[in-house]
C-alpha cells in the first residue's frame, strides 16, 4: 500500500490519543474497558480490511462516485450529505477539544473565540485544496511532527516516574464485561480508512493489501492503545485517574527532559500535537467539502464568471464552529463526542452493506487502474 494511506491511519489514531478518547478509556477504567479495548482490536482490523479491499478494487474512484453508478439519485444524495455531516463532525470535535486545551494550558487570557478563529482559519482554506496536496501536506507536518512525539513516548516508557505496577493492577480488570463506551470510543480508532471515501481517488495505481500490510496496521492499531490507556495510569496511578478531564496532559507535565532547551515536556508536547490536530481537521473538514461538492455541485455555481460556490460551506463550518466552542463545556463536550462515537458502531458497519450492492452492480464493469 502507499504510504499515504498509512498516514490516513495514523493521523486519526495520533490525534485522539489527547482528545476525548483516552478520557473515556480511563472514565470507565474498572468497567470493561479493556476488554472492549480488545474487542475493539479484533472488529477494527475486520472493518480496516473490509474497506481497505473495496476500495482497491476501483482504483481512483471515490465513494459518491460508484454511488452515483450504481444507486438512484434518491438514494446517493441524502446518503452523502449525511457523510458531509459525519465528517464536518469528526473535524468539529478535534478543533473544539484543542480550543479547550490551548485556552486551558497556554492562553487562558485569549478569549475563546478568537482561539478558535485562529484554528479555523488555518484549516479552513486548506480544506479547499486539491486531494492530492492535502496528501503532500499531511506528509510534511507528519514528518516535521512526528520524530519529536515519538521521542517523547520514549521518554514517558523510560521514565522512573512510569509505575509498572499500576499499569499490572489495571490488567487484573481484564475479566470484566466489556464497556459500551469504550469500545466505540476505540472503534473510532480504526476509521481512518473510511477516509478512503474521498482520499481513493489519489490512488490510481493498483494497491497491494494483504496478510503484511494487516499486521502493520495491527501492530500500530496495539501499540496505539496500549499507549493511549496504560501510560497515563502508569503515571497518575489507578485510583482517580478516571477524575482527570485531559490524562496525557497530566501525563506529559510528569515527564521532564534533562539537558534541553525546555524542561517541561509539556507545552513541547502540546505544539506538537497541534500539528496532528490541524491534520485530522483538515482531512476531515476536505473530505466533508468534498461531499457537499458532489451534493450541491458546489463547482457549478459562478457570480461573473467566477467559481464561488466552493466557499459557501466556509461561513457555515465557521460559525457553528464558533458557536459550539462558545456554548459547549468541557463536561458537554465529552459527552456528546461519547454519543457520536456510540453512533458510528453503527453507522461504519452498515456500510458493508453498500459496499455489496455497489459490488453487485458493478461486477460487469472492469476497473481500470494504471501500471
Amino acid at each position: 500500500m502507499s504510504r499515504f494511506y498509512y498516514y490516513l491511519i495514523i493521523i486519526n489514531m495520533m490525534a485522539n490519543i489527547i482528545a476525548s478518547v483516552p478520557a473515556i478509556l480511563l472514565h470507565f477504567h474498572k468497567e470493561g474497558t479493556l476488554m472492549a479495548m480488545i474487542l475493539s482490536i479484533a472488529a477494527g482490523v475486520v472493518i480496516v480490511t473490509i474497506y481497505t479491499k473495496f476500495f482497491i478494487s476501483y482504483p481512483g474512484k471515490t465513494l459518491p462516485e460508484l454511488l452515483e453508478k450504481t444507486t438512484s439519485k434518491w438514494f446517493y444524495l441524502p446518503f452523502v450529505f449525511s457523510l458531509a455531516v459525519l465528517w464536518f463532525i469528526a473535524g468539529l470535535i478535534t478543533l473544539i477539544t484543542f480550543t479547550f486545551l490551548l485556552i486551558r494550558y497556554l492562553s487562558p487570557e485569549m478569549p475563546i473565540v478568537q482561539i478558535c478563529l485562529t484554528l479555523i482559519l488555518a484549516v479552513i482554506f486548506g480544506a479547499l485544496m486539491k486531494t492530492d496536496r492535502v496528501l503532500y501536506t499531511v506528509e510534511m507536518i507528519l514528518i516535521i511532527t512526528s520524530p519529536l512525539i515519538l521521542f517523547i513516548f520514549y521518554k514517558a516508557y523510560s521514565s522512573p516516574s512510569l509505575n509498572w505496577d499500576f499499569v499490572m493492577e489495571a490488567v487484573l480488570y481484564i475479566n470484566q464485561l466489556p464497556n459500551w463506551h469504550s469500545f466505540s470510543a476505540c472503534f473510532f480508532l480504526f476509521l481512518g480508512a473510511a477516509n478512503l471515501f474521498i482520499f481513493n481517488r489519489y490512488f490510481t495505481d493498483k494497491q497491494t493489501f494483504g496478510f503484511k500490510q494487516i499486521m502493520v496496521i495491527l501492530f500500530i492499531c496495539v501499540g496505539t492503545l496500549f499507549t493511549t490507556y496504560f501510560i497515563p495510569i502508569g503515571f497518575n496511578g489507578f485510583e482517580g485517574i478516571n477524575d482527570l478531564v485531559y490524562p496525557w496532559i497530566s501525563t506529559t507535565d510528569s515527564i521532564k527532559m534533562d539537558y534541553f532547551i525546555i524542561e517541561r515536556v509539556l507545552f513541547m508536547f502540546l505544539l506538537f500535537y497541534l500539528g496532528i490536530a490541524f491534520l485530522s481537521i483538515l482531512i476531515h473538514w476536505h473530505a466533508s467539502m468534498e461531499f457537499l461538492k458532489f451534493v450541491f455541485k458546489l463547482e457549478n455555481i459562478k457570480f461573473k464568471e467566477r467559481t464561488i460556490g466552493i466557499f459557501l460551506p466556509l461561513p457555515i463550518f465557521t460559525a457553528i464552529s464558533l458557536y459550539l466552542a462558545k456554548e459547549l463545556t468541557e463536561y458537554q463536550l465529552f459527552r456528546y463526542t461519547s454519543y457520536f462515537y456510540d453512533a458510528l458502531v453503527f453507522i461504519f458497519p452498515s456500510m458493508i452493506l453498500v459496499f455489496m450492492h455497489i459490488k453487485r452492480r458493478m461486477k460487469n464493469e472492469i476497473p481500470t487502474s494504471k501500471n
